[in-house]
């Protein structure tokens, strides 16, 4: 081979050595890349596991320092807990009172001292011991006084009441004395805390009250039977007092001996009103005070309140005034005595505190609930007035406004406290708004069940559209100038007769003159014979505290019609229909029929042991035409009772041998035997609460109390008249059956 082919060889050679030169390269490079991928790759794994290995470390000591603060915390939440259960048993040991806490399974887990004192000398009563167990204990060893239970009764009654839902307190004694009032308790998880309070104290506190309640009850009822012997004993002489002046003031006397009868009359009234109201008083403090509702007429009761006040009103030149709404109903159901015991208080104490101007009773009143209305009742006055600081006690016992020693004004102090009290127990309020030298205004607010069905307002009287009202007192004006708007009339007002006059005679259209009699300048007759000299032809009505001072000459000579103030709503509705024109003549009043011939005299029968009440009730019926005997005690009235026969008996209660409730059964007894029935009418000094149903309930017909009041006697004796005797007042005879 030549050296060109060993050239070209080598050359060949040479080339494909560098084609494998180069293509070792490339896979060279392309394993070096691949190394540097998979360098990259693990050194990525390497830094990642390095990374979590860290974070696995830092996280491993953070657990590490978790766990220890909480093991630390839970050291310290242990001792904490461990020191609040010292304390708590520290402070439920110092407690007087038992504690203790029992497991679901009723196993005693724990108890202070005062629980395990009571069980000293059983060391089995300790801590794992179970309820039931310890109900044997008790029971079987005797430590509780069980009473008429045997201890098997008592342990199972006591194990019954832990399985009760709600468990009742139990009292129980244990034999060295203590009382014990247990309280148990179970709580959410089934455990049950039983607490022992020592009651000994508390129940010895109670038997002390109810030996003091014992006692005070005993000491009021002694204080009852006192009060009611007083009422007797006082009574029974008042009655003489008090009916021999009624007697003697209505004989001929001078001035100065009817003076003299007048004081010892007015005086024993006192002294009455005093003893009721100690008695009110009384009865009152001791809840005995009851109430007796019954329909009345509540317009009539304040009527009759004011026109008992009238005349010593008109001595001191009082005006008593009644402001009843017109359209306010007038019949009620309440205890009428006890409203007119509140209306005599009130109008009293205004009438003695008032030395000029007038007294008034306003009565007003709104729907309450179906059938009821709410009354307001006020009375107002002008009198001294009350200073601020005394009007918190002026309804308390006992006070006076005025309490100096040398005080102008008499009285025990009781009338407000029995007035508050009264109004109370009616479920009423009363108040009083005053200023000192200004009056005052007494006032109380009461419900009651209306009594009557609602009647239509009303109307005015046909023919009349105007009046004039002629007083010199403005709240008169006010009063009338209401009561008349209220009817439809329209009204002008005068302070006068002379300005009434200049009234008329400027051209007031008025068709009727209403006119006070006592005014200053000219009185109301004057003005009404002034007018009647000028031929004015309206009616005229005359208001007048005192009728009988107007002279029944002038009121027919004046054709006047004459009406006494305070007047009733139906009597000044009555007068102005009589006033108005044309006059209806009036019905002939039938005539009262004449007594039959032949008709016997009453028999009339009173046992009475005192000659004095004798004496008063004989002198007080002398007029009448009876036949009246006396017994001086009760067996004496039951034998009179067959010889005399009466037709009625009036009966005392306390006489000697036999007394009235004897005498009346004894006469009932007899009764039974013939069919006839006496009335037996009780006269008596006694006035507690509860006389009255003792001795109706003894058989008698009606009750009386001393001192007698002759028109009582009379009515009573008039309201008894029995078939066949003509009326002992000569007004003819009875009708029938009125026996």
């Amino acid at each position: 081979m030549g050296w060109a082919e060993r050239l070209a060889q080598e050359r060949r050679s040479r080339l494909a050595a560098e084609r494998l030169l180069e293509q070792k390269k490339r896979n060279l490079t392309v394993v070096q890349q691949e190394l540097d991928r998979h360098a990259r790759s693990v050194t990525d794994r390497i830094l990642a596991q390095c990374e979590a290995a860290s974070s696995a470390r830092s996280e491993a000591e953070t657990i590490r320092e978790r766990h220890s603060r909480t093991l630390a915390e839970l050291e310290r939440a242990h001792a904490a807990a461990i020191t609040a259960e010292r304390r708590l048993w520290n402070s439920i040991e110092t407690i007087r009172d038992g504690f203790a806490v029992f497991d679901p399974d009723h196993r005693l887990l724990g108890a202070n001292r005062a629980w395990l004192r009571a069980f000293r000398g059983y060391p089995e009563v300790r801590r794992g011991i179970s309820f039931g167990r310890l109900l044997e204990v008790c029971a079987l060893n005797r430590l509780l006084e069980l009473g008429e239970e045997s201890p098997a009764e008592w342990v199972a009654r006591m194990a019954a009441r832990w399985q009760a839902r709600r468990i009742a307190p139990e009292v129980i004694r244990f034999r060295d004395g203590p009382w014990v009032k247990l309280i148990d308790r179970r709580t959410r998880t089934g455990d049950m805390v039983s607490l022992a309070l020592d009651i000994t104290q508390t129940v010895e506190f109670e038997e002390r009250l109810r030996k003091e309640r014992s006692r005070a009850e005993a000491a009021s009822r002694a204080k009852s039977a006192f009060l009611a012997n007083m009422s007797h004993e006082i009574r029974t002489p008042m009655n003489g007092i008090v009916g021999m002046a009624e007697l003697l003031c209505g004989t001929d006397l001078t001035e100065e001996q009817r003076l003299y009868a007048e004081t010892i009359r007015s005086s024993g009234e006192a002294l009455l009103q005093i003893i009721n109201d100690v008695l009110d008083y009384s009865r009152i403090e001791a809840n005995r005070l009851a109430l007796h509702p019954e329909p009345f007429d509540l317009e009539r009761c304040i009527h009759e309140v004011v026109m008992l006040m009238q005349p010593g009103a008109r001595e001191r030149g009082l005006a008593m005034l009644i402001d009843y709404d017109l359209f306010l109903p007038t019949r009620f159901v309440g205890d009428p005595g006890r409203i007119r015991q509140v209306l005599s208080n009130l109008l009293g104490n205004s009438v003695k505190f008032t030395r000029a101007g007038h007294v008034l009773v306003r009565v007003t009143g709104v729907a309450a609930e179906e059938g009821r209305q709410q009354l307001h009742i006020a009375i107002e006055d002008t009198g001294i007035g009350i200073a601020a600081e005394q009007l918190d006690n002026v309804f308390g016992a006992f006070n006076q406004v005025d309490s100096a020693a040398n005080r102008r004004f008499e009285g025990t102090g009781l009338g407000l406290a029995i007035t508050r009290q009264l109004i109370a127990l009616m479920n009423g309020e009363v108040w009083v708004e005053s200023e000192e030298g200004r009056g005052s205004c007494f006032g109380f607010r009461l419900t009651l069940p209306v009594a009557e069905e609602m009647s239509d307002p009303p109307r005015r009287p046909e023919g009349l559209r105007h009046a004039l009202v002629v007083d010199d007192r403005l709240v008169n004006r006010a009063v009338l100038e209401r009561q008349l708007t209220a009817l439809g009339l329209e009204v002008t007002l005068c302070r006068s007769g002379r300005e009434a006059l200049e009234a008329l005679a400027g051209g007031c259209p008025a068709d009727l003159l209403i006119t006070d009699h006592e005014m200053p300048d000219m009185d109301g007759l004057a003005l009404a014979e002034t007018l009647r000299e000028r031929d004015w032809p309206g009616p005229i009505l005359l208001l007048t505290a005192n009728p009988a001072s107007v002279r029944v000459a002038d009121a027919a000579a004046l054709s006047l019609t004459v009406l006494q103030e305070p007047a009733l709503r139906r009597d000044l509705m009555r007068r102005l229909a009589e006033l108005a024109p044309p006059p209806e003549p009036p019905e002939p009043a039938p005539e009262a029929p004449s007594a039959p011939n032949g008709q016997r005299t009453m028999r009339v029968l009173s046992a009475e042991d005192n000659r004095t009440n004798q004496l008063v009730l004989a002198k007080m019926v002398k007029d009448l035409d009876i036949d009246l005997a006396f017994a001086d005690n009760g067996r004496i009235a039951v034998a009179m009772y067959e010889s005399f026969r009466p037709d009625l008996i009036f009966m005392d209660i306390s006489m000697p041998e036999m007394d009235g409730r004897e005498a009346t059964k004894a006469i009932r007894a007899l009764e039974a035997q013939t069919g006839r029935h006496v009335p037996i009418v009780a006269l008596t000094a006694h006035a507690m609460e509860g006389d009255a149903e003792g001795v109706l309930a003894a058989g008698m017909d009606d009750y009386l109390t001393k001192p007698l009041r002759r028109a009582a006697i009379t009515g009573a004796i008039l309201a008894h008249v029995p078939d066949g005797a003509h009326a002992p007042d000569g007004a003819g005879a009875a009708a029938p059956g009125a026996a």
